[in-house]
């Protein structure tokens, strides 16, 4: 969805148009993603590619464990996340060493299935949760996408599905970038407090708008 990250193309270096599609913890970004990629955009979620990486036998898991130690590595070999979420929610300096280890690695592989992609897609979304913490994320993309709900709806969301007390949703949504400074940094903003089913036309009309950005894109070259 800050990034410590290998130097990647920017928009204007690469011939894809690509989008940044981000928003705070339970504003409905994978509803949104999975619209996009049925409409035949080419998703790269950010954290896919992470969980793949903190999978049993995935690339991070030896330096994971190296750095932190066997006991944040599960019995079934993939990162122990709950205990990492813990560490790192009350430990700045050690969120920035697991972003030094993931960071990187995410970058090279979303680039990677951005440029696999880019031969039968008209344009790439990626999804990055933290894009607006980021920094350097924003200078990689073309346009950046906001899904934006109320403060209220986002932790009756993450209640719903994780349940977590409010105070730790609090904290969570609390550490993100706040929903005024992802509004300002946005370049087009879905707003997703309705019921799913309403983003249908919605997403049909932003699909529209970024092929049509695309093919300009593409026009040019």
């Amino acid at each position: 969805m800050a990034r410590t990250s290998h130097a990647a193309s920017s928009p204007s270096e690469s011939t894809s148009f690509a989008v940044g599609l981000t928003g705070g913890i339970g504003s409905g970004k994978t509803a949104v993603a999975d619209r996009f990629a049925a409409l035949g955009a080419a998703v790269v979620d950010s954290d896919q590619i992470a969980r793949a990486l903190t999978a049993p036998n995935g690339e991070a898991i030896g330096p994971i464990a190296r750095h932190f130690g066997a006991h944040y590595i599960g019995v079934d070999g993939a990162l122990d996340r709950q205990r990492m979420r813990e560490r790192v929610f009350h430990d700045p300096a050690a969120k920035a060493q697991l972003e030094a280890i993931l960071h990187p690695r995410i970058s090279e592989l979303a680039q990677a299935q951005a440029a696999a992609a880019a031969s039968h897609a008209p344009y790439v979304i990626f999804v990055v949760p933290l894009l607006v913490e980021s920094g350097n994320w924003r200078s990689r993309v073309d346009r950046l996408l906001v899904v934006d709900c109320s403060l209220s709806t986002q932790e009756a969301r993450v209640r719903a599905r994780s349940r977590l007390d409010a105070p730790l949703v609090r904290a969570i949504i609390a550490q993100q970038a706040s929903r005024a400074e992802r509004l300002d940094a946005a370049d087009d903003v879905l707003v997703n407090e309705s019921p799913l089913g309403a983003l249908d036309l919605r997403v049909q009309r932003l699909h529209r708008c970024y092929c049509k950005c695309a093919q300009s894109r593409h026009d040019r070259v």
